[in-house]
Formats: C-alpha cells, structure tokens, sequence
C-alpha cells in the first residue's frame, strides 16, 4: 500500500466515523430533553471523559507520524530519544546494503562457476579417455557422426 493510497483510506475511515459520530450524536441528543438530570449529568462526564481518550490517542497517532521522515522510518528513536544513528548515515545505509548485496551475489556467482569448472575437469580426467583426445579435430568429427556400424 502506497503512502497516498493508506492515507487516502485513513480520511475515508475518518470521515465515515464522523459522519457515524454525527448521526449518533444527534439521536442521543433528540432523546436527551426525557431523561432525569443526575442520568444527563453522568452522560455529560462520560462524554468529556471519551472526548479526552479521543484527544489523547490523536495525540499519540501525531507523534508516531513526526517519528516517520517523509514516509521512511527514522532509526533513533524519535524526538524524545536525542541518541541514535545520524540522518546522513541512516539515508545511507539502504544503498550500502545495496551495495553489499550486489557484491555478495557476485561472489556468489564466481563461486558457483568455479564449482561448474570443477566438476567438467573431475568428469574430463576420470574419464577413459585422456585429454589430449578433446583437443584432436577428428575427434570433434568422430563425435558428430558416432562411432562407425
């Protein structure tokens, strides 16, 4: 999910809880004029006590979000953590471990055909044949035409 996809849905959530909010609101509201006053009382502190949690985990999402650079995640801990890695080296970091993957394969890939040589000189000098008979000419004729009836 792309940054601009999810922050696409997360408005859409947040306008469909708001717009459910609003509609919820507006029944309790229509419905509030029968209640006693000690009941309405209680509803009122229940109210401002969610309105605060609410304030609260808003608080705790936008503090999350300063901690991420530009969508990237920032390797010291933030704001509050003050020690940790420098931008410069964290901005670095991906295209060394790029790097260092692609000099891994590399190696790799020598090692695997130095492996392949290996095994083509053990089968070549275990063979019955000595090498000297690869190099014949007549010989590369005598393999394409097969041994005579």
């Amino acid at each position: 999910m792309t940054p601009h996809s999810l922050h696409i849905a997360t408005v859409s959530i947040e306008a469909l809880e708001a717009r459910m909010a609003g509609r919820l609101a507006s029944a309790l509201t229509a419905s509030s004029a029968a209640l006693p006053h000690d009941v309405s009382e209680r509803l009122r502190v229940a109210r401002d006590q969610a309105l605060s949690r609410a304030r609260r985990s808003r608080l705790a999402v936008a503090s999350a979000a300063v901690s991420a650079a530009g969508g990237t995640a920032v390797l010291h801990g933030g704001p509050a953590g003050g020690s940790g890695v420098p931008k410069w080296l964290s901005a670095l970091m991906p295209l060394v471990l790029l790097i260092a993957g692609l000099v891994l394969i590399g190696q790799l890939n020598v090692l695997e055909q130095i492996r392949v040589a290996a095994d083509i000189d053990a089968q070549l000098l275990s063979d019955d044949l000595p090498p000297a008979a690869y190099a014949d000419p007549g010989f590369a004729q005598y393999l394409r035409k097969g041994p005579a009836p």
